[in-house]
């Protein structure tokens, strides 16, 4: 007995000797004990959780290098590779976890859409279901801070610049002719349907260095990458009809949309101002193909075509019988992108990009045949180093070659206009997270101008403070160049590009469906294009010489919680601009730019009747416009704006919406400006006609039908 004994002690004695003791203290960065922080040997069983002190202590009898294992949630897991013995009495500190969602944002000047984006404004299907937005990407961010009606253009102008500010980019790749074509007061819309888009970032200034060529604004589409289920989609309008299917096999999607648009009937019922001898009829067509090659890679082959064609007659002051205007216009656009995800924190991207567009234009009695071909190469690499810290770099290439023909039947003289402008260009970027309240980017982008021979030299920096747990402050500077557009470079070879420098300043709050910002900024152009004459002609005096700036408020509130079933925004805008450019003798508010601008959107869900009732309202004060018949340039403003638009959808089934929607449900005459004789009248007075849209009311009434192979698609999700 007493051997066996001894046995034991002598066994006792071994085992306590081969465990080695692990002990420290958890605390975060301010020196706080960080209670049930767990604690653990790489690859091992041994561990335990730090108590309320922060301390911890456990045995093993791991031997030589191990590596200490340190996590908590909302702080960044510390590791510690040393031998066993110096794992004594350590003091750790977790660092705060920057990719947490209460982690700070850089978003000065940015409004996200997308249902992953931590701070959403808008989400894709607003876009849809938005009163006013009639299904148009750009409709939906209309009724954002920030930008200024102009209904009878419909493209986005953004802080007191125009609409030619403005690019946007489908997966990174620019698209260089993003609207379809239309007359004088008729409004535009995107070529581009919304259901194909996981989701948008639009920055309304002080955007990344990975952008170029735009001095205001940046409208960013990101394609879905890949569909979660087969559907096929059917929409009946009253003015057309569209089709879409989404296939699915293997590592392979494809997803495609169709539509075909003709205003005969609507024009027949409701007649407008204009005299329409061939009704628009429009055709449209849309595909993405996607093939992930492995978990971390993915290509995507985006294909856009659309047609267009109308010819009518126009009311028009100086032209007793009318003005003939006639359009034809097709357009190509190929997108090809892909991006894989490599070890060590590499993440590599590329893509191309090519347009193809063409225009017949009957001017009354002349003929104007133009054809732009445009592409865009990119290739883009992202390093990251840590949580902490990231760098984006690349480079790109556009290309533009634009082609007119002017037939003067008058004289039967043809005129050819045409130029070729490549531009290269390089960026880089940084992402720095100090901590979880405190982060910044910082980059600049670098860009040879071919046609202008011209080196440009574009810093950009934001900085971003997390004052609290829902609300953060925002800083953000940037210097963007944009080319001169076709219009004057087809006439003159002489010009630079013009310039804008963006100051921001922002503040926002997100608390459970409520959304609080407000942004100040300032603005300032340089080298505008300046020319003599009535309009831009062959003969005409191009200069960099004009310049101006904006500055203003935006402010932004949407709330989807406190009223039960109801989901509202409001957004308005305080603008003050000036600027010297075109034909200006003198600077001067252009007269694009509106001083206030409201808009509030309201949602509502009635369960009973399985209807979302939604509705509209925008408000912008008069525009300035000159009448000659009194002293000064730009000397008078119009009458306010003000639009009501309302929708309902009636969700059928699961699978069924039926739709309709009425723009300017009211009727209000809104005026955007004077067209005002060439010459006086006997009195010595100049006579003067109203610019206006070209409908004041636009009825809608659609079917919308999703079918999936699984008979689970939900359409009242969508509302």
């Amino acid at each position: 007995m007493k051997p066996i004994f001894t046995l034991l002690v002598v066994l006792t004695t071994f085992f306590s000797f081969a465990q080695t003791s692990i002990s420290g203290k958890v605390l975060d960065a301010k020196g706080n004990p960080i209670e049930g922080a767990n604690i653990y040997l790489e690859g091992t069983y041994d561990g335990t959780s730090s108590d309320k002190n922060g301390d911890f202590s456990f045995t093993t009898s791991e031997e030589n290098l191990q590596t200490l294992v340190v996590s908590f949630v909302s702080f960044e897991t510390f590791m510690k590779t040393d031998k066993v013995e110096n794992l004594r009495n350590l003091s750790i500190k977790l660092k705060e976890d920057v990719n947490t969602l209460d982690a700070v944002v850089i978003n000065a000047g940015t409004f996200d859409a997308g249902e992953k984006a931590r701070a959403v404004a808008l989400k894709p299907l607003d876009i849809v279901t938005t009163a006013s937005a009639l299904g148009d990407v750009v409709g939906a961010f209309q009724t954002l801070p920030g930008t200024s009606a102009n209904d009878e253009d419909g493209r986005l102008f953004v802080r007191g610049g125009d609409a030619e500010e403005t690019q946007i980019f489908i997966d990174g790749i620019r698209v260089f002719n993003p609207f379809v074509p239309t007359g004088n007061n008729i409004p535009t819309r995107g070529r581009f349907s919304p259901f194909l888009f996981k989701g948008m970032s639009f920055s309304t200034g002080g955007y990344s260095a990975e952008y170029g060529q735009a001095l205001s604004s940046v409208l960013a589409l990101n394609t879905i990458d890949q569909p979660t289920q087969e559907k096929t989609d059917i929409q009946f309008m009253t003015v057309g009809l569209g089709v879409g299917n989404t296939q699915i096999w293997g590592k392979n999607s494809f997803s495609i949309n169709t539509s075909y648009i003709n205003l005969a009937p609507y024009q027949y019922a409701f007649p407008d101002r204009n005299q329409w001898n061939q009704p628009y009829e429009g055709a449209s067509g849309e595909m993405v193909y996607r093939y992930q090659p492995n978990e971390d890679g993915l290509l995507k082959l985006y294909g856009a075509f659309s047609y267009s064609n109308f010819d009518l007659i126009q009311e028009n002051i100086n032209f007793e019988n009318g003005f003939n205007f006639g359009l034809q216009n097709t357009n190509l656009y190929f997108n090809g992108s892909y991006k894989q995800r490599l070890g060590n924190g590499w993440k590599v991207s590329g893509g191309i990009g090519y347009t193809n567009d063409t225009s017949d234009i009957n001017l009354d009695n002349d003929n104007v045949d133009n054809a732009e071909n445009s592409a865009h190469f990119k290739v883009k690499a992202q390093k990251r180093y840590s949580s902490r810290l990231k760098f984006n770099f690349g480079a790109e290439y556009f290309i533009t070659d634009f082609n007119e023909d002017f037939l003067q039947n008058a004289t039967s003289n043809t005129f050819n206009y045409n130029f070729d402008n490549n531009i290269f260009g390089v960026f880089t970027e940084a992402d720095i997270f100090f901590s979880k309240k405190l982060a910044t980017k910082i980059g600049v982008r670098l860009e040879n101008n071919e046609f202008s021979n011209e080196f440009t030299f574009s810093p950009r920096a934001s900085i971003a403070y997390k004052a609290g747990k829902n609300d953060q402050f925002s800083l953000a500077y940037g210097q963007f160049y944009q080319n001169a557009r076709n219009e004057y470079l087809k006439f003159a070879d002489n010009l630079t590009s013009e310039k804008a420098t963006h100051y921001i300043a922002n503040y926002q709050f997100i608390k459970d469906r409520q959304q609080f910002r407000v942004e100040g900024y300032y603005k300032k152009y340089d080298n505008l294009i300046k020319y003599d004459g009535t309009v831009a002609t062959p003969f005409s005096n191009f200069t960099n010489t004009g310049d101006g700036y904006a500055q203003g408020i935006d402010v932004f509130w949407r709330d989807g919680k406190n009223i039960k079933n109801l989901d509202y925004w409001v957004s308005y805008s305080y603008l003050d601009t000036e600027r010297d450019f075109k034909n200006y003798p003198t600077k001067a508010t252009p007269n694009f730019a509106s001083t206030h601008n409201l808009t509030v959107v309201g949602k509502y869900w009635v369960d009973s009747w399985k209807t979302q009732v939604g509705l509209s309202y925008r408000f912008a004060t008069g525009r300035t416009y000159t009448n000659p018949n009194i002293h000064g340039f730009l000397n008078e403003q119009t009458k306010n704006y003000n639009s009501v638009s309302l929708n309902v959808a009636y969700l059928i089934s699961q699978q069924k919406i039926l739709y309709f929607s009425v723009n300017n449900v009211l009727g209000t005459e809104n005026v955007f400006g004077y067209d005002y004789k060439n010459q006086p009248n006997a009195n010595g007075v100049f006579e003067r006609q109203a610019l206006r849209p070209n409908a004041d009311q636009f009825f809608f009434v659609g079917f919308f039908w999703s079918i999936s192979d699984d008979n689970k698609s939900n359409q009242l999700d969508n509302l």
